[in-house]
């Protein structure tokens, strides 16, 4: 594949030859940091402030959240260069050839979908306000088909958008925290550290970690293009710094743009914090927020977008052409656009609190079990060939890595706090959400029991053989 952001990108699930690797570990910097400048990030911030916790404890709460959620994110991206796979593909070893594609391709386009209505009322909503002439659910269709045209180009314009748009970014949160500061109005308590809410502070926490623990399944489809020599340090370090720098700072801003009442919407809020610094410039900081937001709509259609054809191939073998990718982007957009025409901006707040909330708790058993896999048991030691292969040595349905996800996923649900559902444990403790304490060892201890049967020495055998032994430790 070449460079060059004009050119459509070719390759889909496949594994990237290493002739075709290029870039440099510090090149994720710009899409980790970048993909957290934008309204949906923000309003993240502002849904952790609306769950009861006052400031300080929110802001507490968001910074903890971030550093954990984060954590596991980044060794998701480390795989990328080591495999040169898509996130998902990898999960066949543990989850088998179809049950990868009924259980966790599923959760992942459900997640892609899920953002991408969130991520879509707003851009719709903001479009609106620049634009008052372009209703809001216009707004949403002009939105879907920017983010499309971006995934149609695929990785390296991604790559690109996001380092052009680094420095504007930067500056743009520089200028918002400065307005911030000077608007101040904040609550008499906003500042007490004396006035804690444990059932609040720890849904923030779950909210602020889901929402960075949500780039897990595909973290790595922007990092499978390096060359394997990119190790495993570096990867992980120009992932974690930037995503956990922009997420505190975006998410800490949206905290506090909501701050001083508590009731203004994302966009609103943002615009009132830009006005701080002059009037006018509110409009500014929403357009320039709204440009990010709209490359993020393509990294989660593109994501989406190799989720479909992921789960299509297991059922009938495809081919991952170009055309087949652009089909399953289209569907992509117009399933967002129906989607966010019907939540709409009103119940936004509501929407996206649940969605971030439940797809917490449906990748955290996901994401032990991948990466106690990939780093303790089968040590980035897999054989690419078989992962295409219904017939393969990994098996249809890879029975040790669904019992360990059931496992898992059922010792969290007594520890839910939810709207529509909280567990008799968390009831007991008074509302407070431990779950993904509790799922992310249980997955992992369990799946580290269940995976002794595994002979990973006829494993290390044909991957070697094949030449796939390219991970670095």
């Amino acid at each position: 594949m070449s460079s060059s952001p004009t050119k459509v990108e070719q390759r889909s699930v496949d594994w990237i030859p290493h002739t075709e690797r290029f870039g440099k570990a510090r090149d994720l910097g710009n899409v980790w940091f970048v993909g957290n400048v934008n309204l949906t990030a923000m309003a993240t911030g502002v849904v952790a402030l609306s769950l009861g916790a006052n400031v300080i404890w929110t802001l507490i709460a968001i910074i903890l959240g971030s550093l954990f959620g984060t954590f596991f994110m980044a060794f998701h991206s480390a795989q990328g260069p080591q495999l040169g796979l898509p996130q998902l593909i990898q999960s066949r070893a543990q989850f088998g050839y179809l049950g990868a594609a009924i259980s966790v391709w599923i959760f992942a386009l459900v997640n892609y979908w899920a953002y991408n209505t969130s991520d879509a009322i707003l851009s719709g909503a903001a479009i609106n306000r620049l634009l008052p002439s372009i209703p809001s659910d216009v707004g949403f269709i002009i939105a879907a088909i920017v983010a499309t045209v971006i995934a149609v180009f695929g990785y390296a314009q991604i790559h690109w958008i996001n380092k052009v748009l680094f420095i504007p970014t930067l500056i743009l949160l520089v200028i918002l925290t400065v307005g911030v500061v000077m608007r101040g109005q904040f609550p008499a308590d906003a500042f007490d550290l004396g006035t804690f809410n444990l059932p609040a502070f720890m849904t923030a926490f779950v909210i602020i970690a889901g929402f960075q623990l949500g780039w897990a399944p595909y973290v790595s489809d922007y990092s499978r293009y390096l060359p394997s020599s990119v190790g495993v340090r570096s990867t992980f370090i120009w992932t974690y710094i930037p995503s956990v720098l922009s997420g505190i700072w975006v998410f800490g801003l949206g905290a506090l743009a909501s701050g001083p009442d508590g009731t203004l919407s994302p966009i609103d809020a943002f615009a009132a914090v830009g006005d701080t610094i002059f009037p006018g410039f509110g409009n500014v900081a929403v357009a320039l927020t709204l440009i990010g937001l709209l490359a993020v709509m393509g990294i989660n259609a593109y994501g989406g977008s190799l989720a479909m054809i992921s789960i299509l191939d297991s059922f009938i073998p495809v081919k991952p052409t170009k055309l087949l990718r652009v089909i399953t982007l289209v569907i992509m957009g117009v399933a967002v656009w129906l989607t966010a025409a019907v939540v709409g901006e009103a119940t936004f707040n509501e929407f996206y609190g649940n969605a971030l909330v439940f797809l917490a708790y449906l990748f955290t058993p996901w994401t032990a079990i991948n990466l106690i896999d990939y780093f303790y048991v089968r040590k980035g030691t897999y054989v690419i060939k078989d992962l295409f292969r219904a017939n393969g040595i990994y098996g249809r349905w890879g029975w040790r890595g669904n019992l360990a996800y059931i496992i898992g996923f059922a010792v969290m649900v007594p520890f839910f706090v939810t709207l529509p559902y909280t567990g008799p444990i968390a009831t007991a403790l008074g509302g407070v959400d431990y779950s993904l304490f509790i799922g992310l060892p249980v997955s992992a201890i369990a799946y580290l029991i269940l995976a002794r049967g595994i002979d990973l020495k006829k494993e290390a055998e044909l991957a070697k053989a094949e030449g796939s032994l390219t991970a670095k430790h």
